[in-house]
């Protein structure tokens, strides 16, 4: 019998395989492959519990950033109030103001023009005192002149204290 190659080679296969038996080579195999497959199993769920932990992670967030702008719009719609009041409390102050100095302004023009009226009216008298002198003076006799004068002036003094009080 003539042994070729091709025998000496499916008898070194026969060996080979004999051989990963004889050593656990493929249970070995198996196992690192099954150990493979439950860490990549536990690792997809490890990232779905993540996935949904992000989920609801964003979902607060989202809630809380609703919440947010509508507490902004409120502050903000508050401030436009108070803004609002705090205008026309000043406008009205401000026309408070205006309103008194109006009044107390009106009232001083009323004294001044009472207290020139009254100036005038002195005046007047002053000057028609004097002029009355001097008409007398002028057209009578000197003795009665004085009597007539004094007595005048007297009762005009009387009269235009009585109408000045």
């Amino acid at each position: 019998m003539n042994i070729d190659a091709t025998f000496w080679v499916a008898v070194s296969f026969l060996i080979f395989i004999g051989i990963i038996f004889y050593f656990k080579v493929p249970q070995k195999v198996d196992r690192s492959l099954n150990e493979s497959i439950d860490k990549i199993k536990q690792d997809l769920d490890n990232a779905e519990k993540l996935k949904d932990e992000a989920k609801n992670v964003l979902s607060e967030y989202e809630n809380k950033l609703s919440k947010s702008k509508k507490e902004i719009n409120l502050l903000i719609q508050k401030a436009q109030n108070e803004a609002e009041k705090n205008i026309i409390k000043t406008n009205e102050k401000f026309h408070k103001v205006v309103e008194n100095r109006k009044k107390i302004a009106e009232e001083k023009i009323r004294q001044m023009k009472t207290q020139a009226i009254k100036d005038v009216k002195n005046s007047s008298i002053t000057i028609a005192i004097e002029v009355a002198e001097k008409i007398i003076k002028n057209s009578i006799d000197k003795k009665k002149l004085d009597k007539i004068y004094l007595t005048s002036v007297e009762e005009a003094k009387k009269i235009l204290r009585n109408k000045t009080i």
